[in-house]
């Protein structure tokens, strides 16, 4: 029995080595040969150490190249007006359903998990059929509709809070005189910080990371994001592949330590309220 608990633990350990070795390999390739210039590149193995990593000259290069003061402000753009919108409606249509009874609701809430259920590339025809229409291509508010209209999980992380805040706290502002609008914006949503909190973080992430939607969207070179700005050290056959590995280590960096210092806020607003 105890030669086999000892197994177990060896298992479990390699298990353990194998999977942090997968996770820290593809972050090590890129910083290792970020700092590399062309020659050290193609004369060293991709896993080698540059001979400098005081090597800035890539970095300084690929954030011009690669127009990345243009990218940032883009990328921020479409993300601050897709998250007010989406913290905008989604909390209010979240009040409007946790608090209230009306003809439909049952429905209204059934096509919403219904949708999760359809895979997304089968409506991205639909979708950029509909904003080409609205005449929003080559539009930074293109890829914001796709972002607010075409995602829901704003639905849930909020409909799950305002299910666990008492309506005994609604029924108390009410006998103040306060309005739906006053309860709603002063009782509510103050109590519902921690879904937003975890909101903002999980879409700024998503919106950030996406190259599929920008690429598609926006395919003018004014309106480049921080994702499809990789795209300009590709040729037809060949790719700087130092200076790509420069400018993914830059985009890296804000959603590294976004995620370092408000990791907390992710877990606890994904699990609050999970539990009564």
């Amino acid at each position: 029995m105890e030669q086999r608990n000892r197994l177990v633990e060896v298992i479990k350990y390699m298990s353990l080595i194998v999977a942090g070795f997968g996770v820290l390999f593809p972050p090590y390739i890129i910083i290792v040969n970020a700092f590399k210039t062309k020659d050290e590149f193609y004369d060293k193995s991709s896993i080698a150490l540059p001979d400098s990593f005081l090597n800035l000259t890539n970095f300084i290069e690929a954030f011009q190249q690669a127009d990345m003061a243009l990218a940032f402000g883009n990328t921020i753009i479409i993300i601050g007006v897709t998250l007010f919108l989406n913290v905008l409606l989604g909390s209010a249509f979240c009040y409007a359903v946790g608090r209230f009874d009306f003809k439909g609701k049952g429905l209204m809430v059934g096509l919403f998990l219904f949708a999760t259920i359809i895979p997304q590339i089968t409506t991205q025809v639909v979708n950029f059929k509909t904003v080409q229409a609205l005449g929003m291509t080559n539009n930074l508010m293109g890829p914001v509709l796709i972002y607010v209209g075409a995602d829901i999980l704003q639905i849930y992380i909020y409909l799950q809070f305002i299910r666990n805040i008492p309506y005994e706290l609604d029924e108390a502002a009410m006998l103040e005189g306060a309005s739906l609008f006053r309860i709603f914006r002063t009782v509510i949503f103050p109590l519902l910080a921690p879904a937003t909190a975890t909101l903002v973080i999980l879409k700024t992430i998503h919106i950030y990371n996406d190259m599929f939607v920008p690429f598609l969207y926006l395919p003018k070179q004014e309106h480049v994001v921080v994702s499809t700005s990789l795209m300009r050290f590709f040729g037809v056959n060949s790719g700087d592949w130092q200076m790509v590995s420069s400018a993914i280590l830059i985009i890296m960096i804000p959603t590294a330590l976004l995620f370092l210092f408000l990791q907390r806020y992710i877990f606890s607003g994904i699990t609050s309220g999970a539990v009564k």
